[in-house]
């Protein structure tokens, strides 16, 4: 299967974000949950969502406003500049609180200093408020929640092989541009296109308390888009194969 096409005019930061801002504006608003704030595009949940969770990450915020000016759909995206948020007191990786596990995990790397009861009083909150967190995050039954990230030299494919069922990697020598599928069928269909994919829909490896075991525990669809950081252009080429490989 060919690559997506790139548009014919010349892509620029200023204007996909400006054009897909000025489409989706409107529908703006702001929610917290589980502690964390969420700039809430479209409305409400539906069959295909979007999600953007290390705010620190712009050039995925970037791609997903200029397709969702072409393809409106809800989608939520952690507000800020950092990479961590704080919750229950605590600096806290948010793609790191979807299970107790994976969030004790995560705050004691983050707060070395806290003793066991602040560390029990933090994760008995977000226990508590996760179910809403996720209640608000993944789409309705049966359908796809993709999740934009980017990545620099410290992080690709390679690390995500040993904790995966099956493998699809044309361009291995491209590391930093792939997506992690939950659903097998989503895979296969993926797989027929140009971009390296990997399949976890067990539960290989230890548990971080991410989102993508989450979602294949729970047997929901989840594709998550990795593209290196300031490869805006690549990032929404990836997006429109996406939708083209996975149509509703």
């Amino acid at each position: 299967m060919a690559s997506a096409s790139l548009p014919s005019t010349p892509l620029t930061r200023r204007s996909l974000l400006f054009a897909g801002f000025g489409l989706i504006q409107h529908h703006l608003d702001v929610v917290v949950l589980a502690g964390i704030e969420f700039e809430s595009w479209g409305a409400g949940r539906g069959p295909r969502s979007y999600l953007r969770i290390h705010s620190n990450e712009q050039t995925a915020k970037e791609a997903l406003l200029a397709h969702l000016a072409a393809r409106p759909g809800p989608a939520l995206l952690v507000r800020g500049s950092s990479r961590n948020v704080t919750v229950a007191g605590g600096r806290l990786d948010p793609n790191r609180m979807f299970t107790r596990e994976g969030a004790e995990k995560s705050y004691r790397r983050l707060n070395p200093e806290w003793g066991p009861a602040e560390m029990a009083k933090a994760l008995d909150w977000l226990d508590r408020e996760r179910p809403r967190l996720l209640e608000r995050l993944l789409p309705e039954k049966g359908g796809l929640l993709i999740s934009a990230h980017n990545n620099s030299e410290g992080y690709s494919v390679e690390d995500e092989v040993a904790s995966s069922d099956r493998l699809h990697l044309p361009r291995r020598r491209e590391p930093h541009e792939f997506f992690l599928a939950t659903s097998e069928s989503d895979f296969k269909k993926l797989a027929q296109g140009p971009y390296n994919v990997v399949l976890q829909s067990g539960q290989k490896g230890d548990e971080d308390g991410s989102l993508s075991r989450t979602c294949a525990r729970l047997g929901v669809r989840y594709v998550n888009l990795e593209v290196g950081s300031g490869k805006l252009a690549m990032q929404i080429e990836m997006l429109g194969f996406l939708e083209k490989a996975l149509p509703e």
